[in-house]
């Protein structure tokens, strides 16, 4: 048999690597940026006092992404309109041994999730990601932050909190999710105005990300007869393009992909609490679909 290369030990761990560095940044080609700078490093490393692969590339794929998350941090306080994570296709497959652990990760990857943790620190985000999603021990995340293990536990302590007081309340069930969106889309294309109503909740949350690059609301807009009249509304101008829409995995929940000309323009994704729509996700800005197509 043939001895273990190092391509064949990084691209083993390469999935875990790249969840880290997405959840840390919360775009795809961030995060593959970091990973590819995780294997140059990985390919120069005396690999022999290497005595676990995994958590020494876990290590060096977190401080990478720190150091770019302090960079594009900067970029994001001059974004124009409300910021969305980058839409991610997931399939957790068959490395995810129990429905529980998919939810885990299904909701660490969530939109609502990684909003919320836009407004982290850089190390309350690191922390969060690696404990909550992936169980590292304390010991292990102070040794990779390089930071004592009794501040670890209060940054993940904090963070906790932050996370549970700001996200919104949602349900996980992907059945009730996906029966919701083709209700939704149905009552938008039919322009069905009182349907669309009845699906929202009453202090139901729209936000949209453009970039400014394309068309979606620049604020948050919020109640649901706002949301449904602006819906109602764009629906309408929108019912003479051509638009077709599948339904993919995205973020771990039912998502919905508008795609115009055989390109993605837009991806939509419903948070559902209750039997009713809390918040919309519409990501619009063409930098953040490629990964689509």
């Amino acid at each position: 048999m043939a001895a273990e290369t190092p391509t064949d030990a990084f691209d083993e761990h390469r999935p875990v690597l790249m969840g880290v560095a997405y959840r840390m940044l919360g775009r795809v080609a961030d995060a593959e940026d970091v990973v590819q700078d995780a294997w140059l490093r990985w390919s120069q490393t005396d690999r022999s006092d290497v005595r676990e692969p995994r958590a020494y590339l876990v290590r060096i794929t977190t401080r990478l992404a720190l150091d770019r998350l302090r960079q594009v941090q900067a970029r994001r306080e001059s974004y124009v309109g409300p910021w969305l994570p980058e839409p991610l296709v997931t399939d957790f497959g068959p490395t995810v041994p129990d429905t529980a652990e998919q939810a885990v990760l299904a909701e660490s990857v969530s939109f609502a999730v990684l909003v919320v943790l836009e407004s982290l620190s850089p190390l309350e985000r690191a922390v969060f990601v690696l404990r909550e999603a992936f169980g590292l021990p304390f010991a292990e995340i102070a040794a990779t932050l390089e930071r004592a293990e009794s501040t670890v536990r209060q940054l993940a302590r904090r963070a906790r909190k932050h996370v549970e007081e700001r996200r919104p309340r949602y349900d996980v069930d992907p059945v009730q999710q996906r029966d919701l969106t083709q209700r939704f889309l149905a009552a938008a294309g039919e322009g069905d105005l009182d349907g669309l109503l009845a699906l929202l909740a009453p202090d139901v949350r729209l936000v949209g990300d453009s970039g400014g690059k394309s068309k979606a609301p620049l604020r948050v807009i919020e109640t649901a007869d706002k949301v449904g009249r602006f819906l109602h509304g764009a629906a309408a101008k929108d019912a003479q393009l051509g638009f077709e829409f599948r339904f993919m995995e995205i973020n771990g929940a039912p998502g919905l992909v508008a795609f115009l000309g055989g390109k993605p323009d837009a991806v939509f994704q419903l948070a559902v609490f209750e039997g009713r729509i809390q918040e919309i996700y519409i990501v619009r800005n063409p930098d953040k679909l490629q990964s689509l197509l």
